[in-house]
Formats: C-alpha cells, structure tokens, sequence
C-alpha cells in the first residue's frame, strides 16, 4: 500500500510539473506570437501631417566637455506636412537606433521597436506657413526618438519639434553612422541622490543640456529658415532629466516663449533664479516634482526644489499630475508591446499606457498654445507655492 501511494504521489508530481512545463511553455508561445505582431504610434490628434528628418548637428563654437573637438548632436526633428502629401513612412528606429531595444533575457518580452510603425513621412516637405519652435529633450538614459508619440502629436499642430539626444548622457546615440554610448562623466546623478557631490553633478550637466537645447534651437532656424516663425521664440520641452534642463534652457534664453518639466527634479540656477516665461509641472502619481506630492510618493526631496523654483519664477506656472502613472508612462514605452512579466519590471503605473500618453500630450499642446498663442488655459491648476 505505501508503495503504491509513493507511487501515485511521484506519478502527480510528473503530471504537475508536466503541466508547469506546458504552461509556461504556451505562455512564451502566447508572448512570440504578440511581440512579432507590429504596433503603431498613437494617432496625432491635429489636422496636419507630420514629416520627419534625422540630422547630424555640430556645434562649431562650443568645446564638447567629454570629448576632444566641438560639441556634436543627434536630432530627431519633426514638423507639419500639408494634408494630401503622400511618401514612405519614416522608420521609427532607422538603423543603428534600433539598438535602443532592451539587451539580456528581458528583450523577449518587448516588441521590436525597429518595427513599430510611425504616422511620419520620411523627408516630406514642410508644409507651408511659419511655425514656432519646440526642443524635445530626453529623460535619463533615453534618447529622442523614444519621444515620438509627444512629438507627433506637437507637430500635427503646428509646431517645429526638434528633439535633442545629449551625446554621452544616454545609453545610445548615433552620429555620423557610428554608435556612441554613455560615459560615466556625462550621466545624471540618480533620482535618490540626495548628496552634494550629486546635486552639484545634477547641476553642472543640466547646463550641458541646456545648451544642447538652446544650440538645436538655433540650428533648426538656419535649417529651416522659411518654416520657423519669428513672432516666437523657441519653447522647451523634456522629460526626466530633460525637463531640468529644459527649465534652465529657458532660464538662459532670453527668447523662451515656454517651457514643460515632465516628471523630472529640478537641477541648476533656475531652483534658486527661476524661470520668466510660462512653466508647466507634470508629475507622476509618486512624484513630488510640482511642489505638492503625488498620492502614491515615498518621499518629498523633490518638493524644496519645487518649491524654490515656483517662488522665484515671475510668470504662469501651471502644474498637474497624472493619474496612475510612473516614470516611464511619459514615454513611448507606453505604445511598445510590453508582456506582464517586463511591464511590472519597468517604472509604469497602472494606467492604461496610450491613456497616459494621450492626457500628456493634450496637457503639453494646450499649454503651449495657451502660452504662445493665448488661447484658453489648460485644464490644470496652478502651482501651488
């Protein structure tokens, strides 16, 4: 009898780990057949086509502070295209940019990005009229092309959208045809920094950006001089990091027609200087960076910052935070096929990804609208300081 119920015990647990086996082995089937399936960016809501050029920009008058030799950029830029123009759509990762796919055992959870399908027309003409300017900076690590879903949006209505990869901050940029990657100098402190080594790094790098940013700005005016409208100066827009540096962009231009912080801590002298143009704070559910804390936030070191930022800024300041969102819902993470076991891995909230997508990006539009045009204000409140 004992014999026979080990027996019948080692014959369930083959059965079980049988089953276990199938399972998890119909589960990855399930995730290779959804990843190989392509998904498209979200639609951009304005009435105008989006066309799309990747440039390699050199900024002749300033060193590169990590390299030998001038500063050197890749920029994504995107702008309208006039309804009815036709042309091959531009690829949204086109060569070596692809290598910004996630690398190790978590890549088979993620689609190819190299194949996500993008609303814009490789090359197309700029469609004609003049338009104000936006630089697109990206978060820690990313690089700018993982922003097309916001830029898209901005250029289907109206707007000349250069987005900015700073070389050596980001995991990947490509100049030249050649890969580059980060350098140790050149990368943000993290989040949970709160050292004075790590603030003053914060600072010293959010001005490189900065002036990545101002420099793009310039160069996509001489780049497309009839297309850039003069009446405005240039606007700035980042995510993470990005949004640091765009502040202190604004800060030091005196031409800033705007700028959006989207969920990134503040660094440089516009903490303590501030910012005279309008501002727009959005942050994530566990995020402090508008000056009031998210309900799901651990911490409020971001919140002094903020808050110093507010109460020396001199003009609209507007600020909002998204419901349910984390770090990454700001990106275009939020329209890449992600399986559960990567998607619960990377910093998104529980939101519905292209949701979150599509509330930032009504917020950034209608603010900078609001902001350059005076058309009416974003449905946000203003800071609270």
């Amino acid at each position: 009898m004992a014999r026979r119920g080990l027996r019948k015990a080692r014959n369930g647990i083959v059965i079980l780990v049988l089953l276990v086996v199938v399972g998890a082995g119909g589960s990855v089937g399930w995730v290779l057949v959804q990843r190989s399936t392509p998904v498209s960016l979200p639609m951009p809501t304005g009435q105008l086509q989006v066309g799309r050029q990747v440039f390699d920009w050199t900024d002749t008058a300033r060193k590169d502070p990590y390299v030998a030799g001038p500063r050197k950029l890749a920029v994504f830029v995107w702008y309208p295209v006039a309804k009815g123009v036709t042309g091959r759509k531009a690829a949204y990762a086109p060569g070596q940019w692809s290598g910004q796919q996630l690398k190790g055992p978590w890549s088979i959870f993620e689609g190819p990005i190299d194949e996500v399908r993008d609303h814009a027309i490789d090359h197309a003409a700029v469609a004609p009229g003049r338009f104000p300017v936006v630089v697109l900076l990206p978060g820690m690590g990313l690089s700018a092309p993982m922003y097309a879903a916001l830029a898209e949006d901005l250029a289907s209505h109206g707007y000349l959208v250069a987005g900015v990869t700073p070389t050596y901050s980001t995991k990947l940029s490509v100049i030249g045809g050649q890969t580059i990657a980060s350098m140790p100098a050149a990368v943000p402190p993290a989040p949970e920094d709160n050292s004075p080594g790590g603030l003053k790094t914060g600072d010293h790098l959010v001005g490189v950006w900065a002036a990545d940013a101002r420099f793009a700005a310039k160069q996509l005016a001489a780049e497309l001089p009839d297309s850039v409208d003069p009446a405005f100066g240039p606007s700035y827009v980042g995510h993470s990091f990005g949004g640091a540096a765009a502040l202190e962009a604004c800060r030091t231009d005196a031409r800033c027609g705007a700028a959006v912080d989207i969920d990134g801590r503040q660094f440089g002298d516009a903490v303590k200087k501030g910012v005279q143009a309008p501002i727009m704070l959005l942050g994530a559910d566990d995020s402090c960076i508008t000056s009031v804390c998210g309900p799901d936030a651990k911490g409020d070191t971001d919140r002094a910052r903020a808050l110093s930022l507010l109460k020396a800024s001199t003009n609209t300041s507007w600020c909002a935070t998204v419901e349910d969102t984390r770090h990454l819902n700001f990106t275009d993470y939020g329209a890449y096929y992600l399986a559960w076991p990567l998607r619960k891995h990377l910093d998104l909230g529980s939101a519905d990804s292209r949701r979150a997508l599509a509330v930032q990006n009504g917020y950034v539009r209608t603010f900078l609208s609001h902001a350059l045009r005076n058309t009416p204000a974003p449905g946000a409140p203003a800071c609270a300081s």
